[in-house]
This record gives structure tokens, C-alpha cells and sequence, in this order.
């Protein structure tokens, strides 16, 4: 297990094109957003749901590691070296995104699930200020902390290139030890077991 940097690591990241990458997200946040349907397999170790919101990848259809690094909303900095050798589950969110209030408590059933193994929950917030997103965290229970985004929205254009990107507010990711994403769930997380099974899965990869 790495311990986290305190030193900021920047990334070479332009701020042009942040509005667009911001905006897409914004779309798939409703108060009606969709419970995920049945999953099928695919026959080659992938597996997509019927409503297109969640794919898994086997370790040789995953990209390249995503690098990102950005400050905490409780003022520490963080970055992907300092996750190296984990499996980390990244939830895209803001305060006022309804389906984001909604998982929240099952995002923090996975936080203490997981709490020994060498995994880590990382929120990405896309809107709110540090203040906000604590005082969400400590409205909903939520143990670990996020990313403050709003400024150069450089974790989200770190991980925009790729084609599982996150698609819209909510998004979870589960990137795996090497730093790639595995599984992309998009929308309103209804059971943390789905999450979970992944993680398992990303666990048992490797030793």
C-alpha cells in the first residue's frame, strides 16, 4: 500500500475545453434517472447492460492507465501514483444532482466493506466547492473524501479521452491496480453489490 502524496502533481491539462466536458457530464443527472436492466455476457469476458449504463472490460480490452491528480475537499492533495497497486472506485457527483443524494448511502456501504482491503473510494466532485462537499458528506454519512474539480475540471478531462469515460452525473468507474478502467457504471448506483462483485473480481487479478 502507497500513502497518499502531499505534494501536488499537475498534469498538463488545457482548460479550453472544460465547459464541454462538464456539460456532457451534467446530462445524465434526473430525478427520474433509470434502475439498471439485466446484463447479458457478451461471450469474450465483457459485459454490457441492456440499457447501455454499465460495462465491465476483461484485463486485454482495458486503455491505458488514466493519470489525474487533484486537491481534496479536505485540503490533502492526491494523485494516481499514490493509488498505484489499488483498486479504486471513482463516483463523478455534486450536492444538487438527486440520484447523487440517493447512492450515496450505498457508495458508503461500499467505503466500509472495503474498509481493510487494498481498495479505496474516491469521490470526484464537478461542481461544488470544498465546503459543500463536506458538509454532503457529513449530511449522508459519507467516510471518504472527493476531489474539488469545479476550478480546472482536470480529473474530468483526464479520464474524457478514454471510451469508457464518465458520461454523465452520476458515473462510477472501478479503475484496476494498473490504473485502468475496468468497469464503468453510469447513472444511479441501486445496489452497491453491483460494485462490489467488480472489486472482488479486480482483487482476485492479481497479487
Amino acid at each position: 500500500m502507497r500513502t497518499r502524496d502531499t505534494a501536488a502533481r499537475r498534469f498538463g491539462v488545457r482548460a479550453a475545453a472544460p465547459l464541454v466536458v462538464l456539460a456532457a457530464l451534467l446530462t445524465g443527472c434526473t430525478p427520474e434517472a433509470d434502475h439498471l436492466a439485466g446484463v447479458y455476457e457478451s461471450g469474450n469476458g465483457d459485459y454490457i447492460s441492456g440499457d447501455g449504463r454499465l460495462v465491465t472490460l476483461s484485463p486485454e480490452k482495458r486503455e491505458a492507465a488514466v493519470e489525474f491528480a487533484g486537491t481534496l475537499d479536505t485540503g490533502d492533495t492526491i494523485s494516481s501514483d499514490d493509488l498505484a497497486g489499488r483498486v479504486v472506485v471513482v463516483n463523478f457527483w455534486y450536492a444538487a444532482c438527486p440520484p447523487c443524494r440517493e447512492e450515496a448511502a450505498d457508495l458508503e456501504k461500499l467505503n466500509q466493506q472495503f474498509a481493510d482491503a487494498e481498495v479505496t473510494m474516491l469521490g470526484v466532485n464537478v461542481s461544488d466547492s470544498a465546503e459543500t462537499a463536506q458538509q454532503f458528506e457529513k449530511e449522508h454519512g459519507v467516510g471518504y473524501p472527493s476531489i474539488v474539480d469545479v476550478d480546472d475540471n482536470a480529473v474530468q478531462l483526464a479520464f474524457a479521452g478514454g471510451a469508457y469515460a464518465p458520461n454523465s452525473v452520476p458515473t462510477t468507474l472501478v479503475l484496476d491496480r494498473d490504473g485502468r478502467v475496468a468497469a464503468r457504471f453510469s447513472g444511479l448506483l441501486t445496489s452497491p453489490s453491483v460494485i462490489s462483485d467488480i472489486v472482488d473480481d479486480l482483487l482476485a487479478e492479481t497479487a
